[in-house]
């Protein structure tokens, strides 16, 4: 979804990069840093992270550039 990210400059080009993409059953899979140790404790009132959930992080211009590829929105 939306550009890559090495066209959008968030990447060393290692594995570690940061992604989002469309899987088969219109679910997104989100991959980003997981920073559910450091934000966990921060979350807004009414949020919570699940036994097998993790907050994960992605830059700013990824999601803005896939807005173009999410319906509705």
């Amino acid at each position: 979804m939306g550009k890559s990210p090495q066209e959008l400059g968030v990447t060393s080009d290692s594995p570690d990069c940061p992604d989002l993409w469309e899987l088969e059953n219109g679910d997104i899979a989100v991959i980003g840093r997981d920073l559910s140790a450091s934000l966990g404790q921060r979350l807004p009132a009414g949020v919570s992270l699940g036994a097998d959930e993790r907050l994960v992080v992605i830059p700013r211009s990824m999601l803005v550039a896939a807005k173009p590829d999410i319906p509705g929105v």
